[in-house]
Protein backbone atom coordinates (compact mmCIF):
# COMPACT_ATOMS: atom_id res chain seq x y z
CA UNK A 1 0.00 0.00 0.00
CA UNK A 2 1.34 3.73 -1.06
CA UNK A 3 -0.08 6.97 0.31
CA UNK A 4 0.83 10.95 0.66
CA UNK A 5 -0.25 12.78 3.39
CA UNK A 6 -3.89 14.06 3.08
CA UNK A 7 -4.85 17.50 2.39
CA UNK A 8 -8.94 19.24 2.15
CA UNK A 9 -10.41 16.88 -0.53
CA UNK A 10 -10.84 19.13 -3.41
CA UNK A 11 -14.29 17.63 -4.70
CA UNK A 12 -16.02 18.16 -1.44
CA UNK A 13 -14.82 21.74 -1.54
CA UNK A 14 -15.87 22.43 -5.15
CA UNK A 15 -12.35 23.40 -5.96
CA UNK A 16 -9.77 21.72 -8.50
CA UNK A 17 -9.27 17.93 -9.27
CA UNK A 18 -10.24 15.08 -6.91
CA UNK A 19 -8.43 12.86 -4.93
CA UNK A 20 -7.93 9.19 -5.94
CA UNK A 21 -7.53 6.28 -3.97
CA UNK A 22 -6.76 3.26 -6.53
CA UNK A 23 -7.82 -0.63 -4.63
CA UNK A 24 -7.16 -3.09 -6.95
CA UNK A 25 -5.10 -6.62 -6.15
CA UNK A 26 -2.63 -6.53 -9.04
CA UNK A 27 0.03 -4.44 -8.64
CA UNK A 28 0.30 -3.56 -12.79
CA UNK A 29 -3.44 -1.88 -12.63
CA UNK A 30 -2.49 -0.02 -9.62
CA UNK A 31 0.37 1.55 -11.32
CA UNK A 32 -1.29 2.04 -14.66
CA UNK A 33 -4.35 3.97 -13.49
CA UNK A 34 -1.82 5.75 -11.43
CA UNK A 35 0.18 6.66 -14.30
CA UNK A 36 -3.18 7.35 -16.59
CA UNK A 37 -4.83 9.93 -13.84
CA UNK A 38 -1.24 11.62 -12.67
CA UNK A 39 -0.98 12.59 -16.53
CA UNK A 40 -4.08 13.60 -16.55
CA UNK A 41 -3.24 16.01 -13.71
CA UNK A 42 -5.80 14.04 -11.07
CA UNK A 43 -4.15 13.38 -7.77
CA UNK A 44 -3.76 9.66 -6.73
CA UNK A 45 -3.07 9.82 -2.71
CA UNK A 46 -2.84 6.18 -2.03
CA UNK A 47 -3.06 2.75 -3.55
CA UNK A 48 -4.46 -0.62 -1.57
CA UNK A 49 -4.34 -3.94 -2.32
CA UNK A 50 -7.50 -5.47 -0.84
CA UNK A 51 -10.23 -4.00 0.78
CA UNK A 52 -8.93 -4.66 4.55
CA UNK A 53 -6.11 -2.24 2.99
CA UNK A 54 -8.51 0.23 1.93
CA UNK A 55 -10.76 1.05 5.03
CA UNK A 56 -7.75 2.10 6.44
CA UNK A 57 -6.53 4.10 3.77
CA UNK A 58 -9.31 5.84 3.33
CA UNK A 59 -9.68 6.61 6.88
CA UNK A 60 -6.01 8.21 6.63
CA UNK A 61 -6.13 10.02 3.61
CA UNK A 62 -9.62 11.04 3.46
CA UNK A 63 -10.04 10.97 -1.06
CA UNK A 64 -12.47 12.11 -2.52
CA UNK A 65 -12.93 9.09 -5.32
CA UNK A 66 -12.01 5.89 -4.47
CA UNK A 67 -11.65 3.21 -7.82
CA UNK A 68 -12.55 0.07 -5.90
CA UNK A 69 -12.13 -3.04 -7.52
CA UNK A 70 -15.00 -6.17 -6.56
CA UNK A 71 -12.88 -9.19 -6.18
CA UNK A 72 -10.05 -8.74 -3.89
CA UNK A 73 -8.61 -11.12 -0.74
CA UNK A 74 -9.10 -10.28 2.59
CA UNK A 75 -11.92 -8.23 2.32
CA UNK A 76 -13.79 -8.14 -1.35
CA UNK A 77 -15.14 -4.64 -2.74
CA UNK A 78 -18.64 -4.57 -1.92
CA UNK A 79 -17.65 -5.28 2.10
CA UNK A 80 -14.98 -2.41 1.83
CA UNK A 81 -17.55 -0.16 -0.14
CA UNK A 82 -20.06 -0.73 2.53
CA UNK A 83 -17.75 0.71 5.61
CA UNK A 84 -16.61 3.38 3.79
CA UNK A 85 -19.68 5.08 2.85
CA UNK A 86 -20.94 4.41 6.47
CA UNK A 87 -18.24 6.29 7.41
CA UNK A 88 -17.74 9.16 4.92
CA UNK A 89 -20.83 9.04 3.30
CA UNK A 90 -19.20 12.21 0.86
CA UNK A 91 -16.88 9.29 -0.38
CA UNK A 92 -17.84 9.03 -3.74
CA UNK A 93 -16.97 5.09 -5.12
CA UNK A 94 -16.55 3.75 -8.44
CA UNK A 95 -16.45 -0.34 -8.75
CA UNK A 96 -13.74 -1.61 -11.01
CA UNK A 97 -15.16 -4.89 -12.71
CA UNK A 98 -14.26 -6.80 -15.46
CA UNK A 99 -17.95 -7.82 -16.68
CA UNK A 100 -20.42 -5.02 -17.40
CA UNK A 101 -23.00 -7.53 -16.17
CA UNK A 102 -21.90 -8.46 -12.68
CA UNK A 103 -24.07 -9.08 -10.14
CA UNK A 104 -21.13 -7.90 -7.02
CA UNK A 105 -21.88 -4.32 -9.36
CA UNK A 106 -25.30 -4.17 -8.88
CA UNK A 107 -25.23 -4.88 -5.33
CA UNK A 108 -22.56 -2.28 -4.93
CA UNK A 109 -25.16 0.20 -6.63
CA UNK A 110 -27.45 -0.87 -3.76
CA UNK A 111 -25.12 0.28 -1.21
CA UNK A 112 -24.22 3.68 -2.70
CA UNK A 113 -21.86 3.02 -5.06
CA UNK A 114 -21.91 6.14 -7.74
CA UNK A 115 -21.44 3.86 -10.80
CA UNK A 116 -18.73 1.28 -11.87
CA UNK A 117 -15.90 0.90 -14.89
CA UNK A 118 -14.52 -2.61 -17.05
CA UNK A 119 -11.11 -2.23 -16.35
CA UNK A 120 -10.39 -2.54 -20.25
CA UNK A 121 -11.46 1.28 -20.00
CA UNK A 122 -10.01 4.06 -21.74
CA UNK A 123 -7.83 6.44 -20.36
CA UNK A 124 -9.59 9.25 -21.30
CA UNK A 125 -13.11 7.79 -20.07
CA UNK A 126 -10.88 6.80 -16.77
CA UNK A 127 -10.03 10.34 -16.12
CA UNK A 128 -13.31 12.49 -17.03
CA UNK A 129 -15.57 9.13 -14.86
CA UNK A 130 -13.18 10.29 -11.96
CA UNK A 131 -13.63 13.81 -12.68
CA UNK A 132 -17.43 13.57 -12.93
CA UNK A 133 -18.43 11.07 -9.57
CA UNK A 134 -15.60 13.65 -8.06
CA UNK A 135 -18.39 16.51 -8.43
CA UNK A 136 -20.64 14.35 -7.07
CA UNK A 137 -22.63 13.07 -9.86
CA UNK A 138 -23.11 9.51 -10.35
CA UNK A 139 -21.71 7.49 -13.79
CA UNK A 140 -24.46 5.84 -15.42
CA UNK A 141 -24.17 4.50 -18.69
CA UNK A 142 -28.25 4.35 -19.43
CA UNK A 143 -28.25 1.02 -21.48
CA UNK A 144 -25.19 -0.62 -19.34
CA UNK A 145 -27.39 -0.01 -15.98
CA UNK A 146 -30.60 -0.43 -17.29
CA UNK A 147 -29.77 -3.97 -18.36
CA UNK A 148 -27.49 -4.59 -15.12
CA UNK A 149 -30.39 -3.75 -13.18
CA UNK A 150 -33.33 -5.50 -14.83
CA UNK A 151 -31.36 -8.80 -14.66
CA UNK A 152 -30.67 -8.63 -11.31
CA UNK A 153 -33.36 -6.41 -9.41
CA UNK A 154 -35.05 -9.35 -7.71
CA UNK A 155 -35.77 -8.12 -4.69
CA UNK A 156 -33.65 -10.62 -3.17
CA UNK A 157 -31.17 -7.53 -2.17
CA UNK A 158 -31.56 -4.99 0.54
CA UNK A 159 -33.40 -2.00 -0.69
CA UNK A 160 -31.93 1.76 -0.18
CA UNK A 161 -35.39 2.92 1.12
CA UNK A 162 -38.35 1.05 0.45
CA UNK A 163 -41.16 3.73 1.69
CA UNK A 164 -42.06 6.02 -1.73
CA UNK A 165 -44.72 7.65 1.06
CA UNK A 166 -43.09 10.99 1.31
CA UNK A 167 -43.18 11.64 -2.88
CA UNK A 168 -45.40 13.93 -3.96
CA UNK A 169 -47.28 12.45 -7.29
CA UNK A 170 -45.18 14.45 -9.15
CA UNK A 171 -41.78 13.32 -7.81
CA UNK A 172 -43.11 9.59 -8.14
CA UNK A 173 -43.03 10.27 -11.79
CA UNK A 174 -39.67 11.77 -11.96
CA UNK A 175 -38.53 8.65 -9.66
CA UNK A 176 -39.99 6.45 -12.48
CA UNK A 177 -38.51 8.31 -15.46
CA UNK A 178 -35.27 8.22 -13.61
CA UNK A 179 -35.34 4.48 -13.39
CA UNK A 180 -35.53 4.05 -16.67
CA UNK A 181 -32.40 5.95 -17.74
CA UNK A 182 -33.70 9.05 -18.85
CA UNK A 183 -31.35 12.62 -18.72
CA UNK A 184 -32.21 15.40 -17.26
CA UNK A 185 -33.09 16.99 -20.86
CA UNK A 186 -35.21 13.85 -21.96
CA UNK A 187 -36.87 14.44 -18.56
CA UNK A 188 -38.28 17.66 -19.24
CA UNK A 189 -39.14 17.33 -22.23
CA UNK A 190 -41.38 14.25 -21.15
CA UNK A 191 -43.10 16.07 -18.50
CA UNK A 192 -43.14 19.72 -20.57
CA UNK A 193 -40.94 21.24 -17.72
CA UNK A 194 -37.89 23.45 -17.49
CA UNK A 195 -34.32 21.75 -16.62
CA UNK A 196 -34.09 23.56 -13.21
CA UNK A 197 -37.57 22.78 -12.25
CA UNK A 198 -36.33 18.63 -13.37
CA UNK A 199 -32.95 19.55 -10.82
CA UNK A 200 -35.24 20.64 -8.28
CA UNK A 201 -37.51 17.55 -8.36
CA UNK A 202 -34.36 15.37 -8.29
CA UNK A 203 -33.01 16.87 -5.46
CA UNK A 204 -36.10 16.58 -3.28
CA UNK A 205 -36.46 13.08 -4.04
CA UNK A 206 -33.01 12.00 -2.85
CA UNK A 207 -33.71 14.77 0.11
CA UNK A 208 -36.94 12.73 0.79
CA UNK A 209 -35.59 9.34 0.26
CA UNK A 210 -31.80 9.97 1.37
CA UNK A 211 -30.44 8.96 -2.08
CA UNK A 212 -26.73 9.35 -2.88
CA UNK A 213 -27.30 9.93 -6.50
CA UNK A 214 -29.22 8.62 -9.67
CA UNK A 215 -27.53 5.28 -9.23
CA UNK A 216 -29.42 4.64 -6.11
CA UNK A 217 -32.41 5.99 -7.95
CA UNK A 218 -32.54 3.72 -10.42
CA UNK A 219 -31.96 0.64 -8.03
CA UNK A 220 -34.68 1.87 -5.79
CA UNK A 221 -36.93 2.37 -8.67
CA UNK A 222 -36.86 -1.05 -9.84
CA UNK A 223 -36.91 -2.74 -6.32
CA UNK A 224 -40.14 -0.52 -4.96
CA UNK A 225 -41.98 -1.47 -8.67
CA UNK A 226 -42.05 1.56 -10.04
CA UNK A 227 -40.02 0.23 -13.03
CA UNK A 228 -40.25 -3.03 -14.37
CA UNK A 229 -37.93 -5.09 -16.49
CA UNK A 230 -38.82 -4.34 -19.88
CA UNK A 231 -41.20 -1.67 -18.86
Amino acid sequence: MTDVAPTDGAARTGTASPRVLIVDDQELIRAGFRLILTARGIDVVGEAGDGVEAVDAERRLRPDVVLMDIRMPAMDGLEATRRILARSPRCRVLMLTTFDLDRYVYSALALGASGFLLKDVTADHLAAAVRLVGTGDALLAPSITRRLVQRFATGQEPAVHRDLSPLTPRELEVLTLLGRGLSNTELAGTLTLSEATVKTHIARIFAKLDLRDRAQAVVLAYETGLVTPGS
